[in-house]
């Protein structure tokens, strides 16, 4: 779950970047949007959501999530979907650390939250 303090425009990000890992919005209502797999049973996976105290939402200083994907493909898909639609690079596609096999990039979405996808495969 990653916070916002604007949920339409959060919503419409989302929306978008989370089809590259094949999530798709499955709940709605006033105060978040839960997301799940495409083809899965309907359960949900991320939210994105208003925050509670009605404060201003904040990215965490250390705080990120991630996605496990199937390829590096998908990972570089994530990252160019996400600075196209108004995300900031955090680091694009590559192997942390060098030589490990686990491929990464990062994006910080509208709200300042760090998004990750990754994958173990080649």
């Amino acid at each position: 779950m990653v916070g916002t303090s604007n949920l339409e425009k959060a919503i419409k990000f989302y929306d978008e970047i989370l089809k590259v890992l094949d999530l798709k919005r499955i709940d709605t209502d006033d105060v978040c949007a839960g997301y799940g797999a495409k083809d899965g049973p309907g359960l949900i996976e991320f939210y994105v959501t208003l925050p509670f105290n009605k404060k201003d939402a904040t990215g965490g200083n250390g705080t990120q999530v991630s996605f496990i994907t199937n390829s590096r493909s998908t990972v570089d898909k994530f990252h160019e979907i996400g600075l196209k639609i108004g995300g900031k690079s955090e680091g694009s596609g590559g192997e942390r650390p060098d030589g490990s096999g686990v491929y990464y990039s990062y994006i910080r979405d509208l709200d300042g939250n760090k998004i990750c996808a990754f994958t173990n495969n080649k």
